[in-house]
């Protein structure tokens, strides 16, 4: 019999390692979900089980933020945005004492009785939730955690006297930023953290003091939410907060909750209060303590069974009352009053007249109002939004564009800028709904780079206004038993009590090659002792350097600016480099550790851009069998494979799955299997790179200048032209792309009985007709090299010819007027030529034989150089025949016996007489035509007549 499900409440205090346990329960099983109170702290455990687990089966859902890779195996989401009807092994919700919230405890509460893993359910909080669960939920086992450290109470300090290592926490905006200028000015800045801080302005924040760049942090409430900073002691600067409605004390359960984020793991803490706040009663002191509160006596509810048939029918099962007396009404929420006021809206009546509209209804109210606007105007939005969607089935991308384009600015002040992150989460929020806009990823895309911009102008605003980074760094220096101070400017240029000692380079210590003996000795250790700060300074700001300001050389190299910071390593796989920082050892392991995640961050991202169209094949999972396969293969090879690799796994792919693989931009050429996309710069530089990498070049060879149709074929490492997107032949490599479409001219040919290059191939290929030879050489053709005379056009000799009238009808015209004006003979004529071997000087003076009369027309010319191409007998491709059948194959037959292999029957005409390539062919201009068979000679009393008969008979 299989084990039934279990229930567990797991309760306690804070710092117990609850959301910890759950953690690694959840990852014991094959799949879970966790709910989490916060965004901030979703964020915080999502990266802890992507450094556990990989990215690739994790997925973080909040309201306004959804990654969601294709193989997912664990949920870690917002309580409100938790997947329903999944069936995950295993659930947990975090902090369920919150169902007792007068805001959301409604959503804790709904979770709480319906929510269930298949195999286990968790519930995570405090110990005043056991008799509501106990009596909800008979077959709940209750798991009592103890806290770690001790938490003791230590009354009163100025901010003044605040020790190191100590959060102080405010209620209100304004009241946070009056503490943090305090400290600004006397303790030399403080981190400032508030639940309405984006993830990245938060984590930035975070950085500045859980890596000692401040010593003191000021937040709101939003800390006591399992948020995990290393906190000594916690001041509360007021013990009222305004809740939404009213302004009202807060309870002991909810100072102990904020209280407990001092002392970590083992560490004890303390906690306090500062500035107006009074006394703590020692009555609510020694509860903290003790963690002895009011037990829970009723959880907000409200009822999940809604009923969408019409407007009024939803608002009343909203309002609906609980069955059970330890549940109660939850008070209007937002979604639910904002449904009220559109209820009552013309428009919305109009349109909300079945369930499926209804439902749609349900889901824009739904919206949060993060903005902070009046009712009236956040419910005018939403009408707005939704008769969009009801109307056109999705938000227009212009009116889309404008509100997020009013947003996308990063000056002004804190106050403007926190207004801005609060406008434009309400489009991300909405861009994070399915089928609201027409294109998902781009405004997810677009709004969460906008969030982005604003978090990173806010976080730099915070930071210039309430830290003091002289200050902060001077007051470092005076813990030191010797108080040295280094300055470092903006060259890099190092120096102690106004000395020189040498210079940082990124984050490395070069000391002045000009001291030596004792003296370098001493520089060396005040110099290292007194940069420690300048290391974490710089670590902050490399880790929040945008990644325009990063690059990687040619060489493998990592630079920040003008600075070496690191080197790529091989890695377990060729795309997947590692990271080797350039940091001094006396920087530090933060400071160590942060280059390395910021560097390798960079190079992933890199990578993840510039080879995007490349591991979308590896990610799709449409592609089946043999098509899934070479899609691999496709990405071993970073996108491009000589097609004679290839060969036999090309020729066993069918239709259909060429079909699938060229959907993702795959060309199946003749020469090359590639990605024309991946040929572009930027990735052909980066694909060099990691191929040398991973095939351990001491010298990296570097790309080819971008542009360049051709280039030299020198001697390079095997494979090198086929990584940097050419093919060598002959004393030239060619790029694939446009040998391609060399190859699509060439398939027009025939290659058996010979045939000379158009203007277009050496149009395209940008070579001289010696090169292209050399180049057809490279590829297995045969190039027969012959001279023949130059030749005029008919036109031309006729302008030239003193007495022929312009634009005669036809051949006998032209023949009728030369022989009137007795045109001297001269060299003989192919029959059916269509040009005249004549030269015509200004001055109608030439040199002839002797014996010969005098021929004022044609002078000696110098010869035309001509090649002709054939195939020089080596195996075809099997791509050469690709998508082309049997016209292709009849292309490759043998000529029937007696036809000719040159001049005018046989040049240009496979088996059975038809011109190769059609009338396009035929008519295309020639650089290299192979030489007419002659013909009988002509009377050479008259060969231009001659010649023009020749045209007259060939007609």
């Amino acid at each position: 019999m299989a084990d039934q499900p279990r229930i567990l409440a797991v309760l306690g205090p804070t710092n117990t390692g609850k959301t910890h346990y759950a953690i690694e329960r959840m990852l014991g099983y094959r799949t879970g979900v966790i709910g989490l109170p916060l965004r901030l702290l979703a964020r915080e455990v999502y990266d802890k089980i992507v450094r556990a687990r990989g990215p690739s089966v994790v997925a973080l859902v909040t309201g306004e933020e959804r990654i969601v890779p294709p193989r997912v195996k664990y949920w870690v989401c917002t309580v409100e945005a938790m997947p329903e009807g999944m069936g995950a092994d295993f659930v947990a919700i975090d902090e369920i004492q919150l169902c007792a919230d007068p805001e959301r405890g409604h959503v804790f509460t709904d979770r709480l009785l319906r929510m269930r893993g298949l195999r286990e359910t968790q519930f995570l909080g405090a110990a005043t939730m056991r008799n509501a669960i106990a009596a909800l939920i008979p077959e709940v086992e209750f798991i009592p955690r103890q806290r770690m450290s001790q938490l003791t109470y230590s009354g009163s300090k100025k901010i003044n006297r605040m020790p190191e290592r100590s959060a102080i926490v405010g209620f209100s905006v304004d009241n946070v930023y009056a503490i943090a200028e305090v400290l600004r000015r006397q303790k030399g800045g403080a981190a400032v953290v508030m639940g309405a801080l984006s993830p990245r302005t938060r984590n930035a924040q975070v950085d500045l003091y859980q890596n000692g760049d401040v010593d003191y942090l000021v937040a709101t409430d939003a800390i006591g939410m399992g948020l995990n900073l290393d906190i000594d002691h916690v001041a509360f600067s007021s013990l009222t907060k305004f809740d939404g409605r009213r302004m009202r004390d807060l309870m002991p359960n909810e100072l102990a909750q904020i209280a407990g984020r001092a002392g970590r793991g083992m560490t004890n803490g303390t906690f306090g209060v500062t500035g107006e706040a009074p006394d703590l009663s020692p009555e609510v002191a020694e509860a903290i303590m003790e963690h002895r509160f009011a037990p829970i006596r009723k959880l907000e509810w409200r009822n999940a069974a809604l009923r969408m048939g019409t407007v009024p029918s939803l608002i009343a099962s909203l309002e609906q009352k609980p069955q059970n007396d330890l549940l109660a009404l939850a008070r209007d929420a937002d979604d639910l009053t904002a449904l009220r006021s559109l209820a009552e809206a013309p428009d919305i009546k109009a349109r909300a007249t079945n369930g499926n509209a209804v439902k749609l209804l349900w889901d824009v109210c739904r919206v949060p109002d993060f903005r902070g606007i009046s009712g009236a105007e956040h419910a005018s939005l939403l009408e707005t939004i939704f008769c969009d969607l009801h109307e056109l089935g999705r938000i227009p991308d212009d009116w889309l564009a404008g509100q997020i384009k009013r947003i996308d600015r990063t000056d002004g002040d804190i106050d403007t800028l926190s207004k801005r992150l609060a406008f434009i989460r309400t489009w991300t929020y909405v861009a994070q709904r399915k089928g609201w806009v027409d294109d998902e990823t781009h405004w997810r895309g677009a709004t969460r780079a906008v969030e982005d911009r604003l978090s990173d102008a806010l976080h730099g605003a915070l930071t210039q206004r309430f830290v003091d980074r002289r200050t902060s760094v001077l007051l470092r220096r005076l813990k030191q038993k010797e108080a040295i101070v280094a300055e470092v400017n903006d060259t890099g240029d190092v120096t102690v009590d106004g000395e020189f000692v040498g210079r940082l380079d990124g984050f490395r210590f070069v000391q002045d090659k000009a001291a030596s003996g004792q003296e370098a000795k001493a520089l060396s250790q005040a110099s290292v002792s007194a940069l420690a700060p300048h290391f974490n300074l710089r670590a902050d700001r490399f880790y929040n350097a945008p990644d325009t300001e990063i690059d990687f050389t040619e060489q493998g190299g990592l630079m920040w600016g003008k600075d070496a910071v690191g080197k790529l390593t091989p890695g377990t796989d060729p795309m997947k480099p590692g990271i080797k920082v350039f940091v001094d050892d006396v920087a530090g392991a933060d400071v160590i550790q942060k280059v390395e995640r910021r560097l390798q961050h960079f190079i992933d991202r890199k990578i993840a851009t510039l080879f995007e169209p490349l591991l979308n094949i590896g990610r799709d999972e449409t592609l089946t069998g043999l098509a899934r396969g070479f899609g691999f293969r496709m990405v071993e090879t970073m996108g491009v494979i000589p097609r004679g690799d290839v060969a036999d796994e090309v020729k066993s792919l069918e239709q259909d799955a060429r079909g699938a693989l060229r959907k993702h931009g795959v060309r199946f050429g003749q020469f090359t299997v590639f990605m024309p996309l991946l040929l572009k710069p930027a990735p052909t530089r980066l694909r060099l790179v990691l191929w040398a990498l991973a095939n351990g070049m001491d010298d990296f060879p570097e790309a080819p200048p971008p542009g360049l149709v051709t280039v030299p074929a020198t001697r390079m490492p095997q494979g090198y032209y086929t990584m940097a997107g050419y093919r060598a032949a002959g004393a030239r490599a060619i790029r694939i792309d446009m040998l391609e479409r060399l190859a699509d001219m060439l398939r027009t040919e025939d290659s058996r009985a010979g045939f000379e290059a158009k203007a277009d191939m050496l149009s395209i290929t940008g070579m001289t007709l010696e090169q292209f030879a050399d180049l057809m050489v490279g590829l297995g053709y045969k190039a027969e090299r012959g001279e023949r005379a130059k030749v005029k056009p008919v036109d031309k000799i006729m302008d030239e010819v003193p007495g022929i009238e312009p634009a005669p009808e036809t051949v006998d015209d032209v023949v009728d007027q030369i022989e009137a004006n007795g045109v001297a003979p001269i060299a003989e004529t192919p029959e059916g030529a269509t040009e005249v071997s004549a030269a015509i000087p200004e001055t109608g003076e030439t040199e002839v034989a002797p014996g010969t009369p005098a021929d004022p027309i044609a002078p000696e010319v110098e010869p035309e150089v001509y090649y002709t191409f054939t195939w020089a007998g080596r195996a075809r491709r099997a791509a050469a025949s690709e998508g082309r059948g049997k016209a292709s194959e009849a292309r490759e037959k043998p000529r029937a016996k007696g036809k000719p292999q040159g001049g005018k029957e046989g040049r240009g005409k496979p088996q059975g007489g038809k011109p190769r390539g059609g009338p396009k062919a035929d008519n295309a201009k020639s650089h290299s035509a192979g030489p007419a068979p002659k013909k009988d000679r002509i009377d050479p009393d008259n060969p231009f007549a001659a010649a023009l008969m020749g045209l007259k008979k060939g007609k």
